[in-house]
């Protein structure tokens, strides 16, 4: 066995993923300024020319990922997903069945152009409003579906961040570029086994059963935490009252509150806010409740809504409850730090976490990913929220007529720019951002909304951590490891060569992420692939196919967002997700093998 001699610069590049990888894991800093750490600190280190560092922001992987969440912004905002869900559910009737297979598959075909985060997010208030319906548990359905989500990333070549990045991956290397629908026989072959999975084996995998009592979660289930009255403070109060002491010690919510010296009307007024006499409150409360607030405090109780009545009025106020996602800004944040209340004019009634329910301090309360926190406020500043990404609204909102031109303009933007990909053979980037720029020109989403829709920390994820593939395969570094590991291993025969970097891209995924693994493993998977005489480009494909592999655990980011809205817990996903990812492991083998071979 020939000896494999590591120098210097290869140890150096060793080290930095070794950072790289124990800052993912440990997440000590954001993704993202992982990503940045390796773009500024491989050119100092002198292992990568500065401009092939920055290289990265420039690339065709990063604007069409950008470019990619503008359009599926857009398509949101015009409303032409949630037109398209109606009818698939109408067709599945009142069969459970029936409804896993056909929204299963709608999800997969949505996010095989659009993000899988937005399409999990977009058929969840319909999925929570089905159960009800069908008196079934919530986390029957929510984990197919989301699965669905993922594998839907596998069907075309703008699916997933790895497979967008793919092309620019293996440039250096000189292989043929796949095309948009390369993917596409492996990723039917994945959905419908995914499908297929959950048909035949959802009674096992699937909590439910004797637990879907319990296990009905989901938005509003609880219920709203009971009805509207107006107040009126009397001209002497015992004792100091506040906003806080209501909620803590009486359950009942001030909502809104009227000033008798003319301060004018304020809702969701701040919790440490005190009300003096002649002042109108607006409240929520249980009646036994309100009535012991009543007696301590002798406050009157109009017979109608006066003061308040347009105000709290259906078409304008409304009961609502979001999820916090796993990239929202509230994560590892109080509501009062965030100055919630100020800045959204929202009442905040209960945290929801698991078993665990929060009424009180609740602006002390540090926000986790899967919270789910019930609301109450006026239409249009729910709207603000979920536009602006801090919450997944898994209750319908209360939407403003989609003028009609607004639909059309989307659609034939979308039409556009996979008329330039696919009819005339453009890039990938300059395709997409078309559509992007024409969803802009055209008043689909404004400039603002389209910089709020493009997750800046993927961007610089993706553009930090390609300096460090190509720092892996200038450096001789890839080829070093290739060398070693096929010293380790023996000779590889291709179908073993694929199975091996199937598994290290479903490791890497789960405790690192998708974008890290396929930066990480590319470049190694070519030069393995060299060496065993496999097809270098076959290698690649199974790479960016198999960071999809995550159903495991509960780290991607449509998993993260439904086991908030399923309750489910990690041992559910370790559960269902074992025999999910090894068919998924034998189907991306065994598929690459002999489909592409």
């Amino acid at each position: 066995m020939q000896e494999v001699v590591f120098t210097n610069q290869m140890w150096l590049v060793l080290g930095m993923i070794g950072l790289a990888l124990l800052l993912f894991i440990t997440e000590w800093v954001r993704v993202d300024v992982v990503g940045l750490l390796m773009m500024t600190a491989l050119p100092l280190m002198g292992l990568l020319d500065p401009r092939r560092a920055f290289s990265g922001l420039a690339s065709n992987a990063v604007i069409s990922i950008g470019a990619v969440m503008v359009i599926g912004a857009g398509m949101d905002k015009a409303g032409l997903i949630r037109k398209l869900v109606k009818p698939v559910i109408g067709l599945a009737g009142n069969r459970s069945g029936r409804l896993v297979v056909l929204i299963s598959a709608f999800v997969a075909v949505v996010s095989s152009f659009l993000q899988n985060i937005g399409a999990a997010a977009l058929v969840l208030p319909a999925l929570q409003r089905i159960s009800r319906r069908m008196d079934l548990s919530i986390s029957r359905l929510l984990m197919p579906i989301g699965f669905a989500c993922i594998l839907g990333g596998t069907l075309t070549l703008v699916g997933s961040s790895p497979l967008i990045m793919l092309n620019d991956l293996i440039a250096p290397f000189h292989l043929e570029k796949f095309s948009l629908y390369s993917v596409t026989p492996i990723g039917l072959c994945l959905i419908t086994a995914g499908i297929a999975y959950f048909l035949l084996l959802g009674r096992w995998v699937l909590p439910g059963g004797d637990e879907a009592e319990t296990r009905l979660a989901g938005c509003l289930h609880h219920g709203p935490l009971g009805r509207h009255f107006e107040l009126t403070v009397p001209p002497e109060l015992p004792g100091p009252l506040t906003a806080q002491m209501m909620r803590a010690e009486y359950q009942t919510f001030l909502v809104g509150l009227a000033k008798f010296d003319g301060g004018g009307k304020h809702m969701a007024p701040d919790e440490r806010v005190a009300v003096y006499p002649g002042d109108t409150l607006a409240v929520v409360a249980e009646t036994d409740n309100l009535n012991r607030l009543i007696k301590d405090y002798g406050l009157v109780v109009s017979p109608q809504m006066e003061v308040f009545k347009e105000e709290l009025k259906h078409k304008a106020w409304g009961l609502a409850e979001g999820i916090v996602g796993p990239r929202s800004e509230l994560v590892g944040k109080t509501l009062g730090e965030f100055h919630f209340r100020s800045k959204f004019r929202i009442n905040v009634l209960a945290v929801y976490r698991g078993d665990e329910v929060f009424e009180t301090d609740l602006d002390e309360l540090v926000l986790k990913n899967g919270d789910a926190i019930q609301l109450e406020g006026t239409w249009d500043r729910f709207r603000v929220l979920r536009d602006q990404g801090l919450l997944i609204f898994c209750t319908e909102v209360l939407e403003e007529p989609i003028p009609r031109q607004k639909t059309l303009w989307a659609t034939f933007w979308f039409a556009v720019a996979m008329t330039l990909l696919l009819g005339f053979g453009l890039k990938l980037s300059l395709s997409l951002l078309t559509g992007a720029l024409g969803m802009v020109i055209s008043r689909v989403v404004t400039i603002q909304e389209a910089y709020r829709a493009v997750d800046w920390r993927t961007v610089f994820l993706l553009a930090g951590l390609m300096p460090l593939g190509y720092a892996t395969t200038d450096t001789g570094t890839a080829d070093a490891i290739a060398k070693w590991s096929i010293g380790l291993f023996g000779t590889l025969s291709p179908l073993t060569l694929y199975a091996l970097l199937a598994v290290l891209a479903t490791f890497l995924t789960l405790v690192v992420s998708n974008v890290g693994a396929v930066v990480l493993l590319v470049p190694l998977a070519i030069h393995m692939a060299q060496q065993t005489g496999a097809d270098p480009r076959l290698a690649a494909l199974v790479v960016g196919i198999g960071t999809s592999n995550s159903f495991l655990l509960p780290t991607h980011q449509v998993n993260a967002l439904y086991m908030g809205a399923g309750r489910y817990h990690t041992l559910d996903f370790v559960k269902a997700g074992s025999g999910m990812s090894l068919l998924f492991l034998a189907i991306v083998v065994f598929g690459v093998r002999y489909l592409y071979g």
